[in-house]
């Protein structure tokens, strides 16, 4: 269904999409609808969305001259995490680095500007150990599910189009029988 989707918004030469990637000589595999390029920039959308630090699309940038991805969707994968989503993503983050590393984790938590300097030293290694833990491992995993659906959506359709050949084949054959 995705898949479909970017195929539809494919450009061409003479587009203005096409003719700004020209003028500007960005490479058109930023703009790539291919399975490789789509699921690798949803790798580093959510690689680069899920650490706390700010300019997040500037990683994402940054990124692209080492390894080739669909740059838009990187940006759209960052934006996931956004001022309403942060709060949680980093909640979550915080508490899976104390339970990665063993620690029962801060208790009584006031959402002060004050608290936040105090308690500073006791959450950022927990924070950063769950933030690794999210931005590689989680973000990898879901590069191998876009990756595994992305093929078994191009299988189902091929299987979907070899179907409605033979069923065309059997018409016509059945066709040619009454005919005769």
């Amino acid at each position: 269904m995705i898949r479909k989707l970017f195929k539809k918004q494919r450009h061409d030469p003479e587009s203005k999409i096409g003719k700004a990637l020209a003028k500007y000589k960005i490479p058109p595999e930023y703009f790539g609808v291919s399975r490789r390029a789509v699921s690798r920039g949803i790798l580093v959308g959510l690689f680069w969305g899920f650490i706390p630090m700010p300019m997040q699309m500037l990683g994402v940038i940054l990124t692209t001259p080492l390894m080739r991805f669909n740059v838009p969707v990187a940006i759209a994968m960052v934006w996931l995490s956004n001022p309403l989503t942060m709060p949680a993503m980093y909640y979550m983050e915080y508490k899976t680095g104390n339970l990665l590393l063993g620690r029962p984790g801060l208790e009584h938590v006031t959402m002060s500007l004050e608290w936040f300097k105090t308690h500073w030293s006791d959450i950022v290694v927990p924070l950063y150990v769950g933030t690794a833990f999210y931005s590689i491992v989680v973000s990898y995993l879901i590069y191998l599910l876009v990756n595994r659906l992305w093929v078994r959506s191009v299988k189902r359709e091929k299987h979907r189009r070899e179907a409605e050949r033979r069923l065309r084949k059997a018409a016509i054959e059945s066709d040619d029988h009454a005919k005769i």
